[in-house]
């Protein structure tokens, strides 16, 4: 499977591979999923937490999930009109709060579906109640999985009747340096026959676990070596792809 579609550079050739998080999470979602559940995936910036989790839910051909992504705090308000809008819902969106959670509740009680929250570390507790609040409703059959940095685990452990609910907790953490030597050399094809030294060179220098760093690094280093026709990673060609980064 290519990881085109998943990275934040388009980056050709590039394939997902199956991590040790990534098996967790497959195991993780897959259970959540299956018993109506609220997961929480939480980490840093870049260590795969979004592509983890869209490879794992297209595996699950038969759900219908929903995808919602915040980039500013929203009010309780503003997560009813990003249901309604990814819930593809007809007409206008109901003006009073009542009416509107009707509206969502007899939606959401129709089939079962799954709300992929990412960007969560973005809610604060008003947010996160009101996806409690839909969960919590017995005609509903719904399962959530909130994608976010350290700040959403943090927020949501402070919401006692919404943290007590979450099924499963998965932290995502950097590579370690055995990983990225198992890992990268099978990401792409420029680091399949590099020299393992070199992958921790470049892991060290700059990319330090973080698979968002490499997949820039990576697009740097692709590019060098087009431009000087070399036919492998060294370490001199790394030096240059780091005078583009610092």
């Amino acid at each position: 499977m290519t990881a085109a579609s998943y990275q934040y550079v388009d980056l050709p050739d590039a394939s997902v591979v199956t991590t040790r998080a990534l098996l967790t999470a497959r195991e993780n979602i897959t259970d959540t999923v299956d018993t109506r559940a609220m997961m929480c995936l939480h980490g840093g910036a870049g260590f795969g937490k979004t592509l983890a989790v869209n490879v794992c839910l297209r595996e699950l051909e038969h759900e219908d999930v929903r995808r919602i992504t915040f980039r500013a705090r929203p009010t309780a308000r503003a997560v009813r009109y990003e249901l309604f809008t990814a819930l593809d819902l007809p007409g206008q969106p109901p003006r009073h709060p009542s009416e509107f959670d009707r509206l969502l509740k007899t939606a959401l009680a129709e089939r079962p579906r799954t709300f992929l929250v990412d960007e969560a570390q973005w809610l604060n507790g008003e947010a996160f109640e009101y996806f409690r609040y839909l969960w919590d409703d017995p005609s509903t059959h719904l399962a959530v999985i909130f994608v976010g940095g350290e700040g959403c685990h943090t927020v949501l452990r402070r919401e006692a009747m919404l943290s007590s609910r979450i099924f499963i907790w998965q932290h995502v953490t950097r590579l370690t340096p055995s990983e990225v030597l198992e890992t990268i050399p099978l990401f792409h094809p420029i680091w399949a026959d590099a020299d393992p030294d070199d992958i921790t060179f470049a892991d060290s220098r700059a990319a330090h676990g973080n698979f968002r760093a490499w997949a820039r690094l990576t697009a740097h280093t692709r590019t060098a070596l087009k431009r000087t026709g070399r036919p492998c990673v060294d370490q001199e060609l790394l030096r240059w792809v780091f005078s583009r980064l610092a």
